[in-house]
């Protein structure tokens, strides 16, 4: 089975966060929350700690998928260097998996190269691929922490 046949969210990045989530609101999507970045991590490899510190997010949950809208911080970081390269857009597309080291490891395989990734005790986490020669964007897989996956099973069963 392929690590990429759950999609799970896009990845928008915006010059500014307000003014993108003000016209998604504009038009009807909504509502909106912020995305919930703590949790401490055993393994954080990123290029610049500081710059994904800076992140700015905003998700929403729809039926089929979540968006989330990223403002890079002015720190140097791949999404910024993508803003300023390519404008506002897609940056990556997650991927839900069910073992996030199993993933990794397998994405390795492939000879997929690593940009960032991070392991949680639970073993949720996240692993970014650099895929965008081949596929125009970067392509994660993630393991949601149990605790979230609580709250999405019930948010999902009081709609």
């Amino acid at each position: 089975m392929s690590l990429f046949t759950h999609v799970h969210h896009l990845c928008i990045v915006v010059h500014d966060l307000e003014k993108s989530l003000a016209y998604y609101q504009s038009i009807g999507i909504g509502p909106w929350f912020d995305y919930p970045k703590g949790g401490r991590y055993l393994e954080f490899d990123v290029p610049n700690k500081a710059a994904s510190d800076a992140m700015r997010y905003k998700c929403v949950q729809l039926d089929n998928l979540e968006i989330q809208l990223c403002q890079p911080g002015p720190q140097d970081s791949p999404q910024r260097r993508f803003l300023e390269g390519h404008g506002e857009g897609v940056y990556h597309i997650g991927f839900e998996v069910a073992d996030r080291d199993a993933a990794e490891a397998e994405g390795r395989a492939l000879g997929l190269k690593v940009v960032a990734r991070g392991r949680r005790e639970d073993h949720s986490g996240f692993c970014y691929f650099d895929t965008r020669p081949g596929a125009g964007v970067v392509l994660e897989i993630r393991k949601t922490p149990q605790s979230q996956e609580a709250m999405g099973h019930a948010a999902e069963r009081a709609r």
